[in-house]
C-alpha cells in the first residue's frame, strides 16, 4: 500500500483521532479509524505540553487498531495562529515562498524567523502583477514540537495541514449561502466560514467545552466531574431549576459572543459576507440545546454538520461505533480527504 494515503491524524486536547482511507477514481472508502485519550494538560489548546505521553499514546493507538501505514498528515492549530486575507507579489512558484516572509512581515504580530508561513490563493495569478489570497503564520516551535512527537512514536509525516482547512473539506456543504463550521471542542474552537468552498474568514478562539464546564461547577457548587455529567446530560434544556438554566445560558455565553463579534467583522469588512448558516462540529457541540440557543441569540440558521458525508463503506466501522467518533472527527477525516 505504498501509494495509499496518509492516515489523517488529529491530536486534540482530549484525544487523539486518527482516520484512514482508500481512495479510487471518484470517492473515498473508509478503511479503518481509531482513537486514544489523553491526560487532561497533554495538549492544551493546540500545543503539545507533554511531548512523551503523545508519543506513548500514539504508539498504544496504532498497536490497538492495526492501521495500514505509519505514513501521517498532521492537523496544526494555536492560539497565535493568523490567518488572514492579503494581497501579494505573483512570482513564480520556486520564488514565492522563500519572498513570502519579506512580504509580509509588516503585517504579523509574530516575528517571521519565528513563525511557520504558508500562502493560500484565492484567485488564479495570470498576468497580474499581484495575487490575492490567505496568509497564514503558525508559531514554529510549537509545530516543531508536534512533528517530533509523531516522530518518535515511528510514524511518518508526510505533510502538515491547517485544521480549519481539514474542517472545511470533510464538514462543508457546497452550495449558494455563506456557512460557518464551527468545531468546539475541550479548549479550542475553530471557525471557518466559506462560500461554496472558498475560505472566507478563519479564526481560533480559545475557549471550549472545559470552560463551560468550569463555570457551571463554580456557578453551581459542583466539582468539575458533577459540572461535566450535568452539562452533557441536561445542556441548555435544563433539569428544571431556573438556576441551572441560567448558570448553562452564562456558561455558553462568552462563546456566542465570539461567534456573533466574528460573523460581524465578516459582515463588514472589505469582502461584506453575511453568514447564513453555521454548521457545528466537535465533541462540546452535542451539549443538549446548544443547536438551539446558538440559532436564536446569533439569528442565523444552526445544524449539525455530518463531517463522513464523503466517505464511502462505512456499514461495517459503524458496527464498531463509528456514528459517536464522527462529531470529533472532522479534522481528522478532512485530512486524510486533502492528503488522497
Amino acid at each position: 500500500m505504498a501509494g495509499a494515503p496518509p492516515i489523517g491524524l488529529d491530536i486534540g486536547s482530549s484525544s487523539i483521532r486518527a482516520v484512514e482511507v482508500r481512495r479510487s477514481k471518484d470517492d473515498y472508502s473508509l478503511i479503518n479509524f481509531g482513537q486514544f485519550p489523553l491526560e487532561p494538560g497533554t495538549v492544551t489548546a493546540g500545543v503539545v505540553q507533554n511531548p512523551g505521553a503523545v508519543t506513548a499514546a500514539l504508539k498504544q493507538l496504532w498497536a490497538a487498531n492495526k492501521f495500514g501505514t505509519k505514513r501521517v498528515t498532521l492537523a496544526v492549530t494555536n492560539p497565535q495562529l493568523v490567518v488572514r486575507e492579503t494581497s501579494i507579489a505573483n512570482l513564480p512558484a520556486s520564488q514565492m515562498r522563500q519572498a513570502l516572509p519579506f512580504q509580509v512581515k509588516e503585517q504579523l504580530p509574530l516575528a517571521v524567523e519565528r513563525s511557520l508561513l504558508d500562502f493560500y490563493p484565492l484567485e488564479q495569478p495570470g498576468d497580474n502583477p499581484t495575487v490575492r489570497g490567505l496568509l497564514i503564520a503558525v508559531p514554529k516551535e510549537a509545530v516543531v514540537t508536534l512533528v517530533q512527537a509523531v516522530q518518535k512514536a515511528g510514524l511518518k509525516v508526510k505533510g502538515v495541514d491547517l485544521a480549519s482547512f481539514a474542517m472545511l473539506r470533510a464538514a462543508s456543504r457546497l452550495d449558494a449561502q455563506v456557512e460557518a463550521i464551527v468545531d468546539i471542542g475541550a479548549n479550542i474552537t475553530s471557525v471557518v466560514v466559506h462560500a461554496d468552498g472558498e475560505p472566507l474568514f478563519v479564526r481560533t478562539l480559545p475557549r471550549g467545552g472545559t470552560e463551560i464546564t468550569e463555570s457551571i461547577a463554580g456557578r453551581l457548587g459542583l466539582e468539575t466531574a458533577e459540572a461535566e455529567a450535568f452539562k452533557c446530560r441536561y445542556g441548555l434544556h435544563g433539569n428544571g431549576n431556573p438556576d441551572a438554566v441560567a448558570a448553562l445560558v452564562d456558561a455558553v455565553r462568552p462563546l456566542s459572543s465570539e461567534l456573533r463579534s466574528s460573523f460581524t467583522y465578516l459582515a463588514s469588512g472589505e469582502r461584506q459576507k453575511q453568514v447564513t448558516r453555521i454548521s457545528l462540529c466537535g465533541g462540546s457541540a452535542l451539549m443538549p440545546g446548544l443547536a438551539e440557543h446558538l440559532q436564536e441569540q446569533l439569528g442565523v440558521a444552526v445544524r449539525y454538520a455530518d463531517s463522513a458525508a464523503r466517505l464511502r463503506d462505512t456499514r461495517k466501522a459503524r458496527e464498531r461505533g463509528f456514528d459517536s467518533f464522527v462529531p470529533s472527527a472532522a479534522v481528522s477525516i478532512g485530512l486524510t480527504l486533502g492528503a488522497a
